[in-house]
């Protein structure tokens, strides 16, 4: 099917039917008319090119999302999910990658001429100006709380709220379990640096900082160490979910058991989380939320005309109190 035999079914003009399915804006087209158009397209199953739609333009209409070079895990997943369900039913179909190299992404963004391009803080602020100066709205995300970005993620936020959690319970001797995965090194920095401020801001000692892999053996003799000091550790904040799910199987290997030997709690919500025994008490980021608020800015800047409230630059985390603590 082609654009002429929409306007031939519609009865309007080849014109017509290609300004009311590419969205041209500045067109007196009635409402009755534009949906006549989208009702011919919708019987006889046709779609713009969006090739053609690229050509002309010199853009096409996906949204290029950028992902830091982290495990996809089902925190992220649930991130793109939401920016998809915003932007795709706008017509902005959203295509992710990791960033790797600074060269690649360059290559791809000048081959792909996107929409828009969504930084989930894998990217510098360099990067950005040069998309921004090829004609490229570019939307960002930090994890450090740096202004100036359309949203912050702070990791410093995660890690407070895991420590005023655990003084809230009487726990006065901290630690942070670390992810052993190099990739996620600059994220944990950000997390321990939170659990570091806030011990201080109580008068706390310097948590303890350790490596937890993620087998149980090894994480037995990551919980020893912790137990074993002269001033034992009674609490640990995880990297995450995964890692605190490792504490709990050293824990159990060590025949220990949470909260009474040591009280754990992670990051992200994951299902295995409330699965665990006991379930695991976890810092909800609310990665659907992030996505979905992520998306929006995106639309924002694509499509003005939609005059769209401001999103939340902050997103809201929430504390999910189970049984370890």
């Amino acid at each position: 099917m082609t654009s002429k035999d929409v306007a031939r079914h519609a009865g309007v003009s080849q014109s017509t039917v290609s300004y009311v399915l590419n969205d041209s804006p500045n067109q007196s087209i009635s409402k009755a008319t534009r949906d006549r158009v989208r009702e011919a397209a919708a019987a006889l199953g046709y779609t713009p090119s969006a090739a053609a739609r690229a050509l002309r333009r010199g853009a096409s209409d996906t949204v290029l999302m950028v992902l830091p070079d982290a495990p996809i895990g089902s925190a992220i997943a649930a991130i793109v999910e939401g920016v998809t369900a915003v932007l795709e039913p706008h017509g902005h179909p959203v295509v992710y990658r990791k960033q790797r190299d600074v060269g690649g992404l360059r290559a791809l963004w000048h081959e792909l001429m996107p929409a828009a391009i969504a930084n989930l803080a894998a990217f510098p602020a360099a990067e950005e100006a040069a998309m921004e100066a090829g004609g490229i709205p570019v939307v960002s995300v930090s994890l450090d709380g740096e202004p100036g970005r359309a949203m912050r993620v702070p990791q410093t936020a995660i890690g407070r709220l895991q420590v005023e959690h655990l003084v809230q319970r009487g726990h006065t001797r901290l630690a942070f379990a670390a992810s052993t995965d190099p990739t996620v090194a600059e994220i944990a920095r950000g997390r321990l640096t939170g659990v570091e401020q806030a011990c201080a801001d109580h008068g706390l000692p310097a948590p303890v900082v350790m490596d937890v892999p993620l087998f149980a053996d090894a994480a037995q003799r990551a919980v020893q160490r912790m137990r074993e000091r002269e001033d034992p550790v009674t609490a640990v904040c995880a990297y995450n979910d995964e890692v605190a799910l490792a504490v709990l199987a050293g824990l159990r290997a060590a025949g220990l058991a949470a909260p009474d030997d040591l009280a754990v709690v992670g990051v992200d919500n994951i299902t295995a989380g409330r699965l665990a025994a006991p379930p695991l008490t976890t810092v909800d980021i609310g990665p659907d939320h992030i996505g979905t608020t992520l998306g929006k800015h995106v639309l924002r800047r694509l499509k003005p005309e939609l005059d769209l409230p401001e999103p939340d630059d902050e997103p809201a985390m929430d504390l999910v109190v189970r049984a370890t603590t």
